[in-house]
């Protein structure tokens, strides 16, 4: 079995990043030099992923353009010499790279994000979720890859987990588990954004999921989740007996709020070659 495909939602507004957002994707803003979204696609890549579906909003379409190729800027460059920056705007994945997009006409929840993808997910087949806001970075294997090495060996589908503080559990998914092997839980219960009261655990759901088709039939549209959305975490909980959580190696950024973005450019500016050294010196300023 080999896991070929990935969905990244991204129809969001972004409106914690406005005005920036406004007419700017929110996952096309930089860690440095390049978008957040380029991060999630080149993290699938690496898990030997090469068939990449966006679901997405019409004003959105920056993000297409970027996976695109720019025959004019490439020439330019080529004109110009300069083969280090051609390198730079190659095309994610080469040839054998497919990218799909796909509208979420309006914003309803995770679930319904996900469930646009549906038509193109193969009966049985096991694929990716990758949420870019979490910007996930690993020395060793990515997360994505982590993921897919417990599903092959568990047959099961699978969720990244990370252990959060009281004070912000009530922002993700929260897990309960009857068994633990290591860092791989069995869950017995997941809860959407509970209060810290009434938590089972302490371990959040992050932004990677490997899923089996047969979680579409679990995503109840006709019934909303909290917040009156279409919540995924719903459509965990009907399956829960065949998810297992892995408490993953990495650091999580997360993107989706401005100090987790300034963080991400901060720590991944100080080992980025180019600006490391001056970014040092500025931060003594300070």
């Amino acid at each position: 079995m080999k896991i070929k495909k990935v969905v990244f939602p991204v129809a969001g507004f972004g409106t914690r990043f406005l005005p920036a957002t406004k007419a700017t994707p929110k996952e096309m803003l930089p860690i440095i030099d390049k978008p957040i979204i380029q991060y999630a696609v080149e993290e699938a890549l690496d898990a030997g992923i090469n068939e990449f579906i966006f679901v997405t909003h019409h004003a959105k379409r920056a993000i297409e353009d970027h996976f695109d190729e720019n025959l004019d800027l490439k020439q330019r460059l080529k004109n110009d010499g300069k083969d280090d920056l051609l390198k730079l705007i190659a095309r994610v994945g080469g040839k054998e790279a497919k990218f799909t997009f796909v509208r979420q006409d309006e914003p309803k929840g995770l679930g319904h994000a996900i469930s646009c993808a549906q038509h193109l997910i193969e009966h049985n087949e096991y694929f990716a979720v990758i949420l870019a806001d979490d910007l996930i970075i690993n020395e060793g294997k990515n997360v994505t890859s982590q993921l897919i090495d417990i599903v092959l060996k568990k047959d099961k589908q699978a969720i990244a987990l990370e252990a959060v503080p009281s004070k912000d559990i009530s922002k993700f998914g929260v897990i309960s588990f009857n068994e633990q092997q290591d860092d791989v839980f069995h869950l017995s219960g997941i809860i959407e954004k509970p209060d810290p009261s009434e938590a089972p655990s302490d371990l959040a759901v992050v932004g990677r999921y490997i899923f089996n088709q047969s979680i579409f039939n679990s995503i109840d549209e006709k019934t909303p989740g909290k917040n009156g959305e279409i919540q995924i975490t719903d459509a965990i909980e009907k399956q829960i007996s065949n998810f297992v959580g892995i408490k993953f190696q990495g650091r999580r950024y997360d993107c989706g709020s401005k100090i987790g973005y300034l963080k991400a450019n901060i720590e991944l500016g100080l080992k980025h070659p180019e600006i490391s050294d001056d970014l040092k010196n500025l931060l003594k300023e300070y």
